[in-house]
């Protein structure tokens, strides 16, 4: 079922959309060559309990997943490309690294990703971060009262296949609200003028993910982490963002 959030219930979700944008900052600053992914995920888990927050990774199991998550962060490294768990791995020179995080704030949930490239940069890592984030952009630029969700998930795949980037449809953006996960799913690809129309009060997690080289994805071992099938990098951005009559609103915007 979608539920529409009045205007006040959006202003009661901004608390979680400034924290979830604040603890993304810290780890884009801590993550640096020598750092362990489970290092970023204490500091995580540390700034979540000091604010009273509620992981909404933790024990998280849905049917795709092999066990409760465990751990309060995504870390995707590399060809890992979603739902990286983190795991005993210190970052070296050139890692594109992914950081997904949701959070419950007083019963509101906010959830973004950003990808950065640890040390020195190659351009073609850079250039696929920056793909995703202009995806990112365009799809906010059409989740506006009128259009449909067809054109945010056009605008999304416009993007990715004007870059020379293919896109996966299996994983993509999602509403928010009481919880993480809910109706309606937002592909990263769609057809213009399609799909449910877009009314105030909708409120969606906008998540554009390319691999530079596939479109097609296989679970690690650990039976959570997806990787590409060609060993290709990926990259993966992501707001939170609330459809308003005056325009749409981020939520997670980060300073």
């Amino acid at each position: 079922m979608i539920e529409l959030k009045t205007p006040a219930e959006i202003e009661a979700m901004r608390p979680a959309g400034v924290f979830v944008a604040g603890v993304l900052t810290a780890l884009k600053d801590a993550a640096r060559v020598g750092v362990n992914l489970l290092d970023l995920d204490k500091l995580a888990h540390a700034m979540i309990r000091d604010a009273g927050a509620e992981s909404c990774y933790i024990d998280y199991h849905p049917s795709f997943g092999a066990s409760p998550f465990g751990k309060v962060l995504c870390t995707s490294v590399n060809d890992a490309v979603l739902h990286g768990l983190p795991h005993d791995y210190t970052l070296r020179d050139g890692d594109l690294l992914s950081v997904d995080f949701a959070v419950s704030v007083d019963g509101w949930v906010a959830d973004s990703a950003l990808s950065v490239v640890v040390g020195t940069p190659k351009d073609e890592d850079l250039r696929l971060i920056e793909t995703t984030e202009l995806a990112l952009a365009a799809g906010i630029k059409a989740a506006t009262v009128g259009n449909r969700l067809g054109d945010i998930s056009a605008a999304i795949g416009e993007v990715a296949t004007r870059n020379g980037y293919g896109v996966n449809t299996d994983f993509g953006g999602h509403g928010v609200g009481r919880t993480m996960h809910g109706e309606p799913h937002v592909p990263n690809a769609g057809r213009a003028g399609r799909g449910m129309p877009l009314r105030p009060g909708l409120v969606i997690a906008i998540e554009p993910w390319f691999m530079a080289g596939t479109d097609e994805i296989y679970t690690d071992p650990d039976g959570w982490t997806l990787r590409s099938k060609d060993g290709s990098r990926g990259a993966h951005s992501e707001h939170t963002v609330a459809i308003t009559a005056d325009g749409p609103v981020v939520l997670t915007a980060r300073a």
